[in-house]
């Protein structure tokens, strides 16, 4: 087995993909090519070597961290001679806009609910915590969207708090890309699952993020294992371009899209506003407020073209 490059001035151990890959060890991969297929956003390219090398290596490292946070419970339990009730294991995934946070978060909710614990896991994206538009608007914040202050922290941090009190119902509010805005009446319910997935922009965050308003108790506080989506920014702003050409012939065709409009754009047209969104709001939100969280992540996963892992770096 080769080891990891450690070095002094660094907090975290660093693997090649080669490195990573090896500590799949003789774990099987249970995903069909089909399976993933369904899991892989409108324009990443996820293959099921992709799953072999990097996600599987990845959900047996989780695996190992669940079930001794399940023996640390019982430890508790057994200290305090009571009967405990079942605590979700959170794993909080961030990164930029178009680096493939919601295809990462999917295809480990699949790998872990496939041990054979059969732990179920749960995912919930914090878009649906975002301010409707309504108030955006009235508040000047549409074209910030994604920024700390889009966001309705305090109802975050308190869904996070009543899954991690252990309460066996509790909703979460749910935001459709479809009119870009929460949907008032829709409630995605979580029961006491074993894994909460919590995958969104903001996850890293802190309470000097946001200042409207600000907090004290941070996402990261309830968050027991937490994955940042790396890649250079070149290449973020080529995917976050190549989607919304995608998006332009398909999704925003439908009359109920909230862009709808973009849908008659030429190729040139559409590449200009997709570069001009990428400048104006999505790489700023970048360099401000979502890379600086980077390095609070307990793993990094740095991506290459094609969306490829290319190394891992994961906290001593």
């Amino acid at each position: 087995m080769m080891k990891a490059v450690q070095s002094s001035s660094t907090p975290y151990l660093q693997f090649s993909r080669k490195q990573w890959a090896a500590l799949r060890n003789t774990v099987p991969l249970t995903l069909t090519e089909s399976e993933i297929v369904k899991l892989k956003g409108i324009n990443e390219d996820l293959s099921l070597k992709e799953v072999a090398e990097i996600y599987l290596p990845l959900s047996r490292l989780l695996n190992f961290y669940i079930s001794a946070n399940i023996r640390r419970q019982a430890a508790l339990e057994q200290f305090l001679g009571t009967d405990g009730q079942r605590i979700p294991y959170i794993i909080g995934i961030g990164g930029s806009v178009a680096v493939g946070k919601s295809t990462t978060a999917r295809v480990l909710q699949e790998l872990l609910s496939r041990w054979p614990e059969h732990r179920t896991a749960e995912l919930v994206t914090t878009d649906g915590f975002l301010h409707p538009n309504q108030v955006l608007k009235e508040w000047d914040l549409m074209k910030k969207k994604g920024f700390p202050e889009s966001y309705d922290i305090r109802s975050l941090i308190n869904f996070l708090s009543k899954v991690k009190s252990g309460m066996p119902r509790v909703t979460a509010p749910v935001y459709s890309h479809l009119i870009y805005d929460v949907v008032p009446s829709e409630k995605k319910v979580i029961s006491q699952p074993d894994i909460l997935i919590l995958e969104g922009l903001n996850v890293l965050q802190i309470g000097s993020d946001y200042n409207r308003g600000p907090h004290h108790v941070f996402v990261s506080d309830f968050v027991d294992f937490s994955i940042y989506v790396d890649a250079p920014e070149a290449l973020l702003k080529r995917w976050y371009v190549n989607r919304f050409l995608r998006f332009r012939q398909g999704a925003f065709s439908n009359p109920d899209s909230y862009f709808h409009h973009y849908a008659k754009l030429s190729e040139e047209e559409a590449v200009a506003i997709a570069s001009q969104l990428w400048s104006e709001i999505n790489g700023r939100n970048l360099q401000q407020n979502i890379l600086p969280t980077r390095e609070r992540a307990s793993l990094i996963l740095g991506k290459s073209a094609n969306h490829a892992v290319e190394g891992v770096q994961l906290r001593k």
